[in-house]
């Protein structure tokens, strides 16, 4: 299993791009508690700092697929680099401002989520030229997600660490700098700067035109629902159960149970559709998180909550290989860039649903409301197994998202048309 990832790592180029690319999205990863301690170290209110916290997401959510679909026309180092410094800009206008002129403030979390820049979909588009052989890139999707749970629970713990040490703002700028550098690491890189998408056909719709991509999207939405619910409700259940110590051991199982699904998931070939497969993952996934309703005492919780997170991280993989297969040509980094965006909206609607269902019937309705997205987002596949069929005449080890990239790429990998 571990041999199997470190022949990934490699690979040239391989370990550079992952680990600049997880440097590149810690801005984004820690924005919500870095905003919240910088606006309650301002004075400000926590309806404030949580307002302001929705503002950057929400501008991040409309920002992702439309920086994508910049990356797919002009390459990423023309639109990933400049998206980072001014999203870092904004973040240091917001520093220097504070809270005070508060219209500057909004301005300031408007421009740094807008232009955060779409790593994460990029890194994701290179990986084919960069790894070459169809295995190891479900691999790399596989690890991608492990990293992303490793990255959402180191990136919290240098925020507060860099508050310890000097101050709200300071971690700020800190964590934006960081982000900054990882980006010029992965856009400097050949494989980034060679990387071109294929001619696409115009159409305003981009990549929303793929059925089987709007199939997986509403999947997700109700996944991202599921996942923000669940982080409101274990506060519920912590505040009974022991405060916020039983909250992070909560929110870390399932963090540790998604990395452990994951590893597995990923150190080993699956035979089949990753269409259908993906409709097993989600559907266990829902699975895991009904027994949360019934909220038992916090060890037995503890082990709920891992099983709950099992299927997280091989579902998030699957599905990045069902969008590279039904990316319309050209348009891979926007079609992985919606994606992000549809699972950050779906996590704030998951929010701010759970929060009324645990004052109006306790904490088990909290944990039913992730129960609920996750047969949502089973049933939404069921339904859409037609727009899923995988296109006539691709194979597993041939899609059409592959076909269409270029870059660095290996001997006897089929690639797309030359820059």
């Amino acid at each position: 299993m571990a041999a199997g990832y470190a022949q990934l790592l490699r690979t040239r180029h391989a370990a550079r791009l992952l680990a600049g690319t997880l440097v590149g999205r810690l801005p984004n990863a820690v924005a919500a508690i870095a905003i919240v301690l910088f606006v309650r170290g301002e004075g400000g209110s926590y309806t404030l700092a949580g307002v302001l916290s929705a503002v950057y997401g929400l501008a991040t959510a409309v920002g992702q697929p439309l920086l994508g679909r910049a990356v797919d026309l002009w390459g990423q180092p023309r639109v990933m680099l400049p998206a980072a410094v001014l999203s870092a800009l904004g973040m240091a206008l917001f520093t220097v401002v504070g809270i005070e002129p508060l219209p500057v403030a909004y301005a300031a979390m408007l421009v740094a989520g807008v232009f955060t820049p779409p790593l994460e979909g990029g890194l994701r588009a290179l990986w084919p030229g960069v790894l070459g052989r169809q295995d190891q890139v479900h691999a790399a999707y596989a690890l991608d997600a492990v990293a992303q749970e490793i990255m959402f629970t180191v990136g919290p713990l240098l925020v507060t660490a860099s508050v310890a040490l000097w101050s709200e703002a300071t971690a700020l700028l800190v964590i934006n700098a960081l982000g900054v550098l990882g980006a010029l690491s992965v856009v400097v890189s050949e494989p980034s700067r060679t990387w071109r998408s294929a001619p696409r056909e115009a159409h305003w719709l981009g990549a929303l035109r793929s059925a089987g991509l709007l199939a997986l999207l509403g999947s997700f939405f109700f996944v991202g629902m599921a996942l923000g619910s669940i982080a409101v409700a274990a506060l519920a259940y912590s505040d009974t159960a022991g405060g916020d110590t039983v909250y992070g051991v909560l929110m870390a199982a399932v963090g540790g149970g998604a990395l452990v699904g994951g590893v597995v998931y990923g150190a080993r070939q699956w035979p089949g559709e990753p269409e259908r497969r993906l409709k097993v993952l989600v559907g266990l996934l829902a699975l895991g998180y009904l027994p949360l309703t019934l909220t038992p005492a916090v060890v037995p919780m503890a082990v709920l909550a891992t099983l709950a997170g099992v299927f997280l991280a091989p579902a998030l993989a699957c599905a990045f290989v069902v969008v590279d297969r039904h990316a319309p040509r050209g348009t891979v980094t926007e079609a992985f860039s919606w994606l992000v965006t549809t699972f950050t909206v779906g996590a704030a609607v998951g929010t701010a649903a759970a929060g009324p269902a645990v004052e109006h019937s306790g904490t088990p309705a909290g944990f039913a409301v992730a129960g609920a997205g996750g047969v949502c987002a089973l049933l939404v596949l069921l339904a859409t197994r037609r727009a899923l069929a995988v296109p006539s005449g691709v194979t597993e080890s041939e899609t059409p998202a592959e076909n269409d990239r270029t870059g660095a790429v290996e001997p006897g990998f089929r690639a797309g048309h030359q820059a």
